[in-house]
């Protein structure tokens, strides 16, 4: 399977947002990949009085991405936009998945919700307007076993782990992780739930500034298994792939089989 991630600077012109992540489709597909991801918020980041309307799963936003995956031949990951939530008040954060045919194969909402108070560099209560989703999802991609999480979803080596037993051999991360905790953490954590869950990770997200203040580390990057970084995209929009061997899944689970000897 040939996967690619797109890196993208989504704003608060969501038309513009769209138009961006469309093309950056047209371009993994015009490189062979099987499957591309997107980030989190893939169709707006700025201020909350101007985000678009929550929409149901079948609603403009995917009846977009839909059609891409239709027009183009492969499956897409639409990284995660505002579904219409449990109440007024409230959205999910949520994930969908088309294959080729256009078809809504997944939906994942965020479990977990990024609430922080950094003195002086962030505060943030996403679960004051995002409800948290419930579920954990493993969709089949092209036969593949893809676990599902977005963003801060990974800080909770726990969910992986769930996914990983539930049969995922991939993991894909849709996010917008910002600049000051993505500089040490992202790809630290990124490997780690590689390494621990023997699985490959495909990491796509935001980078550079967007308004009110707030600027998305990038780095999107697939990683194998073994934990290696195998493709990393640089700090710009744009794709890059990589072919993920799934034999080598196997391979490593055999020859280290930390998931087979785990006792708890």
């Amino acid at each position: 399977m040939r996967v690619a991630v797109c890196q993208l600077n989504a704003r608060e012109d969501r038309t513009s947002n769209l138009a961006m992540a469309r093309d950056l489709l047209g371009r993994a597909a015009a490189a062979g990949a099987t499957l591309a991801v997107l980030p989190e918020y893939v169709d707006y980041l700025g201020p909350g009085a101007g985000a678009p309307k929550p929409e149901p799963v079948d609603g403009e936003f995917a009846a977009f991405f839909a059609d891409a995956a239709r027009e183009l031949g492969i499956w897409v990951h639409a990284g995660s936009f505002h579904e219409a939530g449990p109440d007024p008040s409230r959205t999910w954060n949520t994930s969908l998945v088309f294959s080729p045919a256009g078809e809504l194969v997944a939906t994942y909402r965020k479990i977990h919700l990024y609430d922080v108070e950094i003195p002086g560099r962030v505060s943030y209560q996403e679960s004051r307007t995002v409800a948290p989703g419930d579920s954990t999802v493993v969709a089949a991609v092209d036969g593949v076993p893809v676990g599902m999480s977005i963003c801060y979803d990974l800080r909770f080596p726990e969910l992986y782990r769930q996914l990983a037993v539930a049969g995922a051999q991939v993991f894909v991360v849709p996010a917008a992780f910002m600049l000051h905790t993505g500089r040490d953490h992202w790809e630290v954590l990124l490997r780690a739930r590689a390494i621990e869950n023997q699985c490959y990770v495909v990491a796509a997200g935001q980078i550079g500034d967007h308004e009110p203040g707030r600027t998305c580390f990038g780095r999107s990057m697939i990683i194998d298994p073994w934990g290696t970084v195998v493709a990393q995209a640089p700090d710009v929009v744009g794709v890059v792939t990589a072919d993920l061997d799934l034999g080598r899944v196997a391979e490593i689970r055999t020859t280290v089989p930390s998931l087979a000897n785990r006792r708890l």
